[in-house]
């Protein structure tokens, strides 16, 4: 196939993934399970508030991966 062809293909692909998490930063508070997963950490002490979305960070690569591999097929 032509190179142009494939690289406009990923393009597109890159614009979607972009919307999709622009939406999702976008009303992620009103999705009621995201941001407090088990296995999400959150630490305050005083004024220093530390928070890693671990829990979330690893369903959403999983479900990203099942996209992915879905598409591929």
């Amino acid at each position: 196939m032509n190179p142009l062809f494939e690289m406009g293909k990923v393009l597109i692909f890159l614009g979607i993934i972009l919307v999709v998490v622009g939406l999702i930063f976008s009303f992620g508070a009103k999705i009621p399970f995201l941001g407090r997963l088990p296995g999400d950490i959150a630490y305050h002490r005083g004024n220093f508030h530390f928070y890693f979305p671990l829990g979330t960070s690893i369903l959403l690569s999983v479900v990203l991966t099942l996209i992915m591999w879905l598409l591929r097929k």
